[in-house]
C-alpha cells in the first residue's frame, strides 16, 4: 500500500471541529440516559436538577455555547494508520493548533497553566493538549477527542494492587473511590475503570474509558457484570443529581482492561462529570 498523504490543516480542521462540538452537543447516549434518570428519579427535587441538566444541555446544542464554563482540558486518543504521511507540518502541531482555534474561536475558556507548581501561568490558548497515539495498520487516522473538566479529574484515583487482593479488592477500591468523592464531581458522574498494564497504562486506559459510549458493555461477560453491579452500588449511595440526593449518582461504569505482570493488578478510576464531553471523527 503506497503512502496517503494527509495535509496538516485538515487535522487542524478537523480536531477544532471535534472540541466545539464537544463542548456544545452532549452525546445522544447521556442525554437519554439523563432522560430516563428523570422518569425513574423519586425525589422531587433530584428530578428537578436532572430537568435543569437536560434544559441546559438543549440550549447549549440550540445556541452553540458550551455546556459547562469549565471546558476542560484537552485530551485525545489517537489511532494512527502506519501508511500516513503529514504534509505542511507535523501532527502535533497540527493537533495543538487545532485545539488553539477551537478554543479561541468557540469562546472555550483556557484553563491549562504552563507549569503545575510553581509559576502557573495561564497559556491562554488551552494547549498544550494531551495526546495519547498508537500507531495502527492503515492509512486513516481516527481521533476522539475530548475536554476533561477538573472538578471530577480531581476525584481520580489509582492503586497498584497485587493479585492476592482479587475481584473482590478491585470492587471495594472503585467503590471507595466514589464514596469519597461524594457529591464534589458533580454528579450523576460517568465512572472509568482501567484495571491492568502498568502504573501509567491503568491510568490510561481509566481515561480511556470515561470516552466510551455509556450504552455500551465490556465485550468480556465477566467485566460487562461488574459495570453493572458496580453502577447499581454506586446509585445505592444516595448522592444523586448535584450531590442533593436521589437516586442517580452515576449514569455509567465503564470498565477497560489490559495484559499486566504477574505480580500485578494496578487499577485506576477515572471519575467524570455528567457534562462527559468527547466526540469522534476519522480523517
Amino acid at each position: 500500500m503506497r503512502p496517503r498523504i494527509i495535509e496538516a490543516a485538515q487535522i487542524t480542521s478537523a480536531v477544532k471541529k471535534l472540541f466545539m462540538d464537544c463542548n456544545y452537543f452532549i452525546g445522544s447516549d447521556i442525554m437519554r440516559r439523563l432522560e430516563q434518570a428523570l422518569e425513574s428519579e423519586e425525589s422531587p427535587v433530584a428530578k428537578n436538577v436532572l430537568t435543569q441538566i437536560i434544559e441546559n444541555d438543549r440550549i447549549a446544542a440550540k445556541e452553540q455555547i458550551p455546556m459547562c464554563q469549565d471546558t476542560g482540558m484537552a485530551v485525545l486518543f489517537v489511532e494512527y494508520g502506519d501508511k500516513v504521511c503529514v504534509d505542511g507540518g507535523s501532527f502535533e502541531d497540527a493537533v495543538q493548533q487545532g485545539v488553539r482555534e477551537a478554543y479561541d474561536e468557540g469562546y472555550l475558556r483556557k484553563s491549562v497553566v504552563s507549569d503545575p507548581v510553581f509559576d502557573r501561568v495561564n497559556t491562554r490558548d488551552n494547549t498544550p493538549a494531551v495526546i495519547h497515539t498508537k500507531i495502527v495498520s492503515g492509512d486513516a487516522i481516527h481521533i476522539t477527542a475530548g475536554g476533561k473538566g477538573f472538578g471530577s479529574e480531581n476525584m481520580s484515583a489509582i492503586k497498584m494492587l497485587t493479585p492476592s487482593y482479587g475481584v473482590e479488592g478491585v470492587r471495594q477500591f472503585i467503590l471507595d473511590t466514589v464514596r469519597a468523592a461524594g457529591p464534589n464531581p458533580c454528579p450523576p458522574i460517568v465512572v472509568g475503570v482501567g484495571i491492568g498494564g502498568t502504573f501509567e497504562r491503568a491510568a490510561q486506559l481509566a481515561k480511556k474509558a470515561t470516552f466510551r459510549p455509556i450504552d455500551t458493555a465490556n465485550p468480556d461477560p465477566r467485566y460487562a457484570a461488574l459495570e453493572e453491579e458496580l453502577l447499581e452500588k454506586i446509585n445505592e449511595m444516595g448522592f444523586g443529581p448535584a450531590g442533593l440526593g436521589g437516586k442517580t449518582s452515576a449514569l455509567g461504569v465503564n470498565i477497560e482492561t489490559s495484559p499486566t505482570h504477574i505480580a500485578g493488578m494496578p487499577v485506576a478510576v477515572n471519575i467524570c462529570c455528567h457534562a462527559a464531553r468527547h466526540a469522534s471523527t476519522v480523517i
